[in-house]
């Protein structure tokens, strides 16, 4: 079994509880509004702004025998960028106010998500960020294009304002086969087993996250 595959079979328990939540049924049947789906973004926004500060916290930390990881990092760092802002542009075009997002904190959930990320890094091993990459790229591959989709059709909003969920979906889909090569390089079983481990955390915590969203016709100020 290779690192990638001990990977995937690690979390296939959390990663099915996560496809199974109810705001995701709800998605696929209908039963949402538009203040879902900017609460789903305001979340979206208040991670994807760590995802590249989390990158160099990682690679500022790795130790001399994953040193060679850096420059993967530095590529995701360049792929990463800006995303935040196709986020705020999506909001705007739902009819929320970009500049009070921006303004905003972000709920207990999301927060919670990239602080568990950030102390992992500081105190324990920063290559289990990894774990975190494996869990919001697998989840967009799977189901940002076709969320994008669903939304549109019952929304009726315009293509301006899916940016980030078709973006995101198609460029994680070209990233896969790079992650799990680099996976596939790690050596020491322990760095393994902390990618598993975060990854596991990450699927229950950004269950969270995508649990908070309101459900049905529940408002949400944006």
């Amino acid at each position: 079994m290779t690192p990638y595959q001990a990977l995937v079979e690690g979390t296939a328990a959390e990663r099915a509880v996560l496809h199974g939540l109810p705001v995701l049924t709800d998605l696929a049947e209908g039963r949402f509004a538009v203040e879902s789906y900017q609460a789903f973004l305001i979340n979206a926004y208040h991670h994807v702004r760590h995802t590249v500060p989390l990158m160099m916290a990682c690679g500022a930390r790795l130790p001399d025998r994953l040193s060679w990881m850096q420059g993967a990092l530095v590529e995701y760092i360049k792929e990463e960028t800006g995303h935040e802002q196709w986020i705020l542009n999506d909001l705007a075009a739902t009819g929320a106010d970009p500049a009070r997002v921006r303004r905003s904190g972000p709920s207990l959930e999301a927060e919670l998500l990239v602080a568990y990320v950030y102390d992992f890094i500081q105190r324990r091993n920063p290559v289990g960020f990894f774990g975190m990459v494996y869990v919001l790229e697998g989840t967009s591959t799977s189901l940002a294009s076709t969320a994008a989709e669903l939304i549109q059709a019952r929304l009726r909003l315009g293509d301006h304002a899916f940016s980030y969920l078709r973006s995101h979906g198609e460029l994680d889909k070209e990233h896969i086969g790079f992650f799990e090569r680099l996976i596939d390089q790690i050596t020491d079983p322990a760095d393994l087993e902390d990618i598993i481990h975060v990854a596991r955390r990450v699927f229950h915590l950004y269950g969270q996250v995508l649990d908070s969203v309101p459900r049905g016709t529940q408002k949400h100020v944006a």
